[in-house]
């Protein structure tokens, strides 16, 4: 990322960050109910599902300078200490125990093995994925940045958006569409280059054309996009075996696009000692924050707390102690293995 931090941006990866917190933490997803329906965590659900697609969007605007003109180079000095950080985090999580109750009766290995043995059922994914399902995001990152550093090493820049929205449309017709269209891949769709490619390239070309648009066009291809995306997710929900939850739809592009404007468009949004205090520490909360989900779940169950109460804690207190846990990481000699 860019040695000049933009304020807007600081604070849209500070927001990202929280709603993948609340996306994960499944929140108001089991009260209060609506006709039998968990509808305010089902919606909360999918407004988080901008987070990931806007990240890599940022990526994609911020290292095109150096990466048109490095490449390969500077790709393996941008992936080296991500790949470091990759793999530390998936060695703790195949180390740290997810179901308290499980090991209480019937053992530390019981549990873990039953897990290492789900992962190995699916090697290759596994291997697009890490140690747990969030670490996805930097293979999904570097696979899709690796996509776009060949094309330019082997001068075939013009074929970036092609490749990119070839993948995109794959992986949606072999994952959420794959009901309708009999496709398949040998990964999760979601990881790996499908989806990351495409949404690292819309931030590339929007940097390299210096592309801008009005707050009111943001505002509006915003609402556009999520109104596309919850439209896809309804029509695909009423499929045989359908599903309305989905990490990215034909929507999506839109969406993240139209609130990477709005950042853009307000540079100084957000601006304030608090913002760049907690911005430096956002890729360590998303690397450990799932296990202090995975614990606060684990300590509701077990102390038999109210839904509603739970979900309304979820989200403060896991990015407090996550903020706090990358904190104290930083002042370790562990630092270099795990936090940035």
């Amino acid at each position: 990322m860019s040695q000049h931090r933009v304020a807007s941006f600081e604070f849209g990866r500070i927001i990202a960050t929280i709603a993948i917190i609340a996306l994960h933490s499944q929140i108001f997803m089991q009260t209060p109910l609506f006709n039998g329906q968990p509808l305010l965590g089902m919606g909360l659900n999918q407004v988080s599902r901008f987070a990931v697609p806007l990240f890599f969007i940022m990526a994609g605007y911020f290292i095109q300078p150096r990466l048109t003109t490095e490449r390969c180079p500077y790709l393996w000095r941008y992936a080296r200490p991500l790949l470091i950080m990759w793999v530390s985090w998936s060695v703790i999580y195949l180390i740290l125990p997810f179901n308290f109750h499980i090991v209480a009766t019937e053992g530390y290995f019981a549990e873990r093995t039953f897990y290492w043995q789900k992962l190995l059922t699916t090697p290759l994914n596994t291997l697009f994925e890490g140690g747990l399902v969030h670490l996805w995001y930097i293979p999904g990152l570097l696979s899709g940045l690796t996509v776009i550093t060949l094309l330019l090493r082997f001068k075939l820049a013009r074929f970036i958006i092609p490749v990119a929205t070839a993948l995109f449309i794959f992986g949606l017709m072999a994952g959420s569409y794959a009901q309708m269209t009999d496709l398949s891949s040998p990964i999760f769709t979601r990881n790996g280059p499908f989806f990351s490619t495409f949404m690292i390239m819309l931030g590339f070309e929007i940097r390299r054309r210096d592309i801008s648009v009005s707050l009111k066009y943001s505002i509006i291809l915003m609402v556009i996009g999520f109104g596309l995306f919850i439209g896809e997710a309804n029509y695909l929900s009423l499929q045989e075996n359908g599903s309305f939850f989905h990490d990215f739809l034909f929507g999506t592009p839109l969406w993240a696009l139209g609130i990477f404007f709005i950042l853009l468009a307000k540079p100084n949004l957000g601006d304030h000692k608090i913002t760049h205090s907690l911005s430096k520490d956002v890729l360590g909360i998303y690397l450990c924050h799932l296990i202090i989900v995975i614990y606060y779940l684990n300590i509701v169950r077990i102390l038999g707390i109210n839904p509603t109460i739970s979900s309304i804690f979820a989200v403060p207190v896991v990015f407090i102690v996550s903020t706090m846990i990358v904190r104290g990481l930083r002042k370790t000699p562990l630092a270099r293995f795990l936090v940035r």
